[in-house]
């Protein structure tokens, strides 16, 4: 056993060096700057997750501020009076002190700000899910990778100890090799969901043209910000419903601890008639992935709204909000946020978990704002994070076409179904490019 944990970890080790791409003239750059040396930091939306991820930041100097509302912007500027203020993110970018960034927006904005900023060679903490398209979660990996900045995607979670106990839980082959893994969250979205007829006019403090950004041009309508059922995420337009938001956090655990990278296909099913603005009351996906090395291949599956997979005996999987169940040859393991449990209870009676080999993080963060000092690698980086949200947007896509897609990576494209190409990289309003 001591053998195996030495090799996973000269693995793990290896995987991170790859995929945080620290070369050495990185490094050189980075630890030019003292670890005790403040970043300058820009902070771009400063409501709502913005606010939360601000205050998480503010042991930095914070010198640049930008909402493209107005009184949003107002009471943050009143938090930190020595950042300047703009209300266009494009222009923030021109300032010339700031070292990195946070991007807290709307996910239609998500790729274009963090792309510039990279392109800049800013650091970038961006809120998940990281991209509004597959085709953008791609570019977001690319740009990472060739501008060698520390960047860090907005899933807390994957910093916490729990995971870390999962991942090695199955990568110590617990319950030996996994051939299905299932993930579901309880949260759908319900009522009528056409495009609002009415035309309000817009608050006086939004500059609603640029909260759109590359988006269609649509009328202002409260009902985009009025509650979680009814906000701008279920809206195709503006986000990916709940597998966008929270598959990030969720189908995260299978992904790190299945090692998983491309789907081969996938398929999604949901209520009919499909609606062609909104995303579905509920939806299921079902992804396949190949053999891994000396692991099998594994079918992923998703729920959300009120489905779950079948319940394991002795376990009612409708008393879990959310939750990830892996099923493997010798037993089933199942994990929420805050803990796990192996099955059946009886055959791993006395069981001792593998020794933690996984590092503890400085905090989720912490790990992101060490990272832009030193060059030290982030376990959610974009070159990660967007190779699992590539993935997911993938199950949106396969729904709006109605067909199981057979996929190609390195083209991008669906083997199968060219209609699928503009759901892959949706135009953009006129004005704005990636």
């Amino acid at each position: 056993m001591a053998r195996y944990w030495k090799r996973r970890e000269f693995l793990r080790s290896s995987a991170l060096a790859s995929v945080g791409l620290w070369t050495a003239g990185r490094h050189a750059m980075a630890q030019s700057r003292s670890p005790n040396e403040k970043l300058n930091i820009g902070i771009i939306g400063v409501h709502s997750r913005g606010a939360a991820n601000m205050a998480s930041v503010q042991s930095e100097n914070i010198v640049a501020l930008c909402d493209v509302d107005e009184s949003y912007l107002t009471e943050a500027a009143q938090k930190h009076p020595k950042a300047k203020t703009y209300i266009d993110w494009r222009k923030m970018l021109d300032q010339k002190d700031i070292d990195a960034v946070v991007v807290s927006t709307a996910e239609q904005t998500h790729a274009l700000a963090s792309v510039m900023a990279m392109k800049r060679g800013k650091h970038v903490y961006c809120e998940k899910p990281l991209a509004h398209s597959v085709y953008e979660a791609r570019v977001m990996r690319d740009t990472c990778k060739q501008m060698k900045v520390a960047t860090l995607m907005g899933t807390q979670i994957h910093a916490t100890e729990n995971y870390r106990r999962v991942v090695e839980l199955v990568q110590s082959g617990a319950i030996g090799p996994v051939r299905e893994a299932h993930v579901w969250v309880d949260q759908g979205i319900e009522g009528p969901r056409g495009r609002p007829q009415e035309t309000p006019p817009v608050p006086k403090t939004l500059h609603w043209d640029l909260w759109l950004g590359p988006a269609p041009a649509r009328p202002y309508h409260p009902c985009y910000f009025k509650d979680r059922s009814m906000s701008w995420q279920n809206w195709w337009d503006f986000g990916n419903g709940a597998l966008g938001d929270m598959g990030s956090h969720t189908i995260d655990l299978p992904f790190w601890a299945l090692e998983l990278q491309h789907p081969t296909t996938v398929e999604a099913e949901g209520p009919l008639p499909v609606r062609p603005e909104t995303y579905p009351d509920q939806l299921t996906v079902r992804w396949e992935h190949p053999a891994r090395g000396n692991q099998p291949p594994v079918k992923l599956t998703w729920y959300d709204g009120k489905q779950r997979p079948k319940s394991p005996k002795g376990v009612d999987l409708n008393t879990w909000h959310l939750g990830m169940m892996f099923m493997g040859d010798k037993g089933i393991l199942l994990a929420d946020y805050g803990k796990w449990m192996l099955l059946p209870e009886a055959d791993f009676k006395g069981f001792q978990a593998p020794k933690p080999s996984i590092p503890p993080s400085l905090g989720h963060h912490e790990e992101w704002i060490h990272a832009c000092k030193t060059g030290a690698p982030t376990l959610c980086n974009f070159e990660y994070s967007g190779r699992l949200v590539e993935h997911n947007l993938l199950g949106t896509v396969a729904f709006r076409v109605g067909k199981k897609l057979e996929w190609d990576p390195e083209n991008l494209k669906a083997r199968n179904c060219p209609e699928a190409d503009p759901f892959i990289r949706p135009p953009y309003r006129e004005g704005w490019t990636l």
